[in-house]
């Protein structure tokens, strides 16, 4: 493989991962995955783990798993497939990446290792921007993919995305090169799917730069990041007593008074809310009022706003925004 390629992927490895500990690869067969499995052998070192999650949805699922598998073998590299069993029904995609990524948790707890990757790269990037454009997401969602996040569903396995600086052709051209026969997944040309009619739209559009897009993404997600650093210091602020909380807002920006609510909310009950529903609460403490939500009630009558668990409701209309 070519030097200036692998001296590129290990800068974007190190970047995300800079940790000296085994990390599991999420392999399907396809180009972005082969082309990750080709980037990884050749600029990390051995041993490398690799899993391959069967859904068992379409008939050549168990060949293109076996694929996998005897390729690592051929490179060297740990092979585990996992088979999921999923039943029909609506919202499959989303079912199945969810099986999926907790299967992958486990893998990596059973086996050992600190942190899944995965090929996600620019174009999926660019894709999952203007798919979140268009529902008018807020900048966390905005941000799209990190580089480094969690699995879903996990509260301590990383997920590492290092190719999202990489294009889908390059990975393509990368496999090609190693003279591989990727899989072909025909979901990926399903236009019932959402991201695949976003993808062939982008099609159309010659001007629509992915890369440029990524970035756009990367400067989002730069971004939010000061906004937690903002919420983290502001949290500081916040005076506990005798089960309720105390913080006087002051000249906060609305966008990071939000996500001190939102904080404040899952501390009194363990529940994460956003959209819509916050902002209403927020917006009616601003206005000197009180009310409630998932069984938190807020007082913004004084300078200092508080917050306690609130009484039963009165009413069973909507318990998630109770009027006192």
């Amino acid at each position: 493989m070519d030097r200036a390629l692998v001296a590129r992927f290990a800068a974007d490895w190190l970047a995300i991962w800079p940790e000296n500990a085994p990390v599991g690869l999420a392999v399907s067969g396809g180009p972005d995955s082969l082309g990750l499995l080709l980037l990884a052998r050749a600029a990390l070192p051995a041993p490398l783990h690799v899993a391959t999650v069967d859904h068992g949805l379409r008939p050549d699922s168990a060949a293109e798993a076996r694929y996998v598998a005897e390729l690592c073998c051929k490179l060297g590299m740990r092979h585990e497939t996992i088979s999921l069993a999923l039943p029909t029904g609506p919202a499959l995609q989303e079912r199945a990446r969810d099986a999926r990524y907790a299967a992958l948790a486990n893998w990596a707890r059973r086996s050992g290792l600190r942190a899944i990757a995965t090929a996600h790269h620019a174009d999926d990037q660019a894709e999952t921007l203007l798919m979140r454009l268009s529902r008018g997401a807020g900048l966390r969602g905005l941000a799209a993919m990190r580089p480094r996040g969690v699995v879903p569903g996990s509260s301590d396995c990383p997920l590492l995305r290092p190719l999202l600086g990489w294009r889908r052709s390059e990975l393509a051209e990368i496999v090609a090169a190693a003279g591989l026969e990727p899989v072909q997944d025909p979901s990926n040309a399903d236009l019932r799917f959402e991201r695949v009619r976003v993808r062939m739209q982008m099609r159309h559009l010659s001007d629509l730069d992915p890369m440029a897009l990524a970035l756009s993404a990367r400067h989002l997600a730069e971004a939010d990041v000061a906004i937690e650093w903002a919420v983290a210091h502001c949290m500081e602020a916040v005076r506990n007593e005798d089960g309720i909380s105390y913080w006087n807002p002051g000249n906060v920006p609305r966008v990071i008074a939000l996500r001190v609510l939102e904080r404040l909310l899952y501390e009194k009950v363990g529940v994460h809310s956003r959209g819509n529903a916050l902002a209403r609460w927020h917006d009616r403490l601003a206005r000197g009022e009180v009310a409630t939500l998932a069984g938190v009630r807020g007082d913004g009558r004084k300078a200092e706003w508080r917050f306690a668990l609130a009484p039963k409701p009165r009413s069973a209309t909507d318990p998630w925004m109770e009027r006192p």
